[in-house]
């Protein structure tokens, strides 16, 4: 079994080798708004996913009302630290709020299509 940190790792690097490349390619069709957005939204994604992993911890060493509350206040850390994508993207026009979006999304995309991918793999063994 994979560890928080292995897990981390291995879908937070996927997930920004992926943005990244899509950000090139946009960059090449000169696109630059739309990768700005969707870097923007990538990097908070696995900060996200990473405080994740850190409340997660928390919670599994602390239990009872301390860890509680600090699960909580980690977790509107992290919504908190979700929205400010949004308002730069929202405020600047540097950044394409969709692609921003979408890049928010990155690390749950990569997550889903890997366990697509190993479901369907398992099957045809």
């Amino acid at each position: 079994m994979e560890t928080v940190k292995q897990l981390q790792k291995k879908y937070g690097s996927m997930a920004m080798f992926i943005a990244i490349v899509l950000a090139l390619a946009l960059i090449m069709l000169g696109y630059k708004e739309m990768a700005k957005g969707l870097m923007l939204g990538s990097i908070f994604s696995v900060v996200n996913f990473v405080l994740m992993g850190e409340s997660l911890q928390s919670r599994l060493g602390n239990p009872g009302r301390s860890g509680t509350m600090s699960f909580f206040s980690l977790m509107l850390a992290r919504f908190g630290l979700m929205a400010v994508p949004l308002v730069v993207s929202i405020r600047y026009d540097q950044y394409h709020i969709v692609a921003t979006i979408a890049g928010l999304f990155m690390v749950q995309a990569v997550i889903l299509t890997d366990a697509a991918k190993r479901m369907m793999f398992s099957r045809q063994l």
